[in-house]
């Protein structure tokens, strides 16, 4: 009979990228477009997982079951910006630099049927002590446009990075180990 449907609620090529890394292809892509302001006061890993569980009821299908993602950087209780000037992605930086954060990146999975599972991966990051020629070179790089946090680790920023407990592939964009337990359990067949 097959897997059933899956439809991925990103426009995200790393989330395609990590997905296929699993041996699956989304039968479709539905962006979900939803309004991603913080609520006063909410604590990083419930930003994440609200963002994820709502991205996968706005783009909620009949026809199958529908893939979400958030991935959130976080410095203590403070939650950093998507980085879309280059202002933003130095302040972000330089808070960053030589210090531990943490990044949270949840996922939901929502059925026909209404059903929603979540998973959430909790991953530390320790930049190295961020010289201003290199927080320059980062920069000049453009690798921050659009990245929580102001970094991408798959790329340039990955040599700045001293130390990292966790999932890689959650602090890219989607957690591997914990996507394909939640797929598992919804009967995709993964390997």
């Amino acid at each position: 009979m097959g897997s059933p449907k899956l439809i991925l609620a990103s426009a995200s090529p790393r989330r395609r990228e990590l997905i296929a890394r699993l041996g699956l292809t989304p039968d479709a892509i539905n962006p979900a477009d939803i309004d991603e302001t913080p609520a006063k006061g909410e604590l990083p890993r419930d930003y994440a997982r609200r963002m994820a569980r709502e991205k996968a009821e706005a783009a909620a299908s009949d026809e199958g079951f529908v893939l979400a993602g958030d991935t959130v950087v976080a410095a203590g209780r403070r939650i950093l910006p998507k980085a879309e000037d280059e202002t933003t992605a130095r302040q972000c930086l330089e808070l960053l630099s030589g210090r531990r954060h943490r990044v949270y990146s949840a996922i939901a999975l929502r059925a026909a049927d209404g059903t929603v599972r979540e998973r959430l991966s909790e991953t530390m990051v320790l930049f190295k002590r961020l010289s201003g020629r290199e927080i320059d070179a980062y920069i000049a790089s453009g690798e921050w446009y659009g990245k929580a946090g102001g970094y991408a680790i798959q790329g340039v920023a990955e040599g700045l990075i001293t130390r990292i407990q966790g999932s890689h592939s959650g602090v890219v964009g989607l957690p591997l180990y914990e996507t394909r337990a939640l797929l598992k359990a919804a009967g995709f067949e993964i390997a």
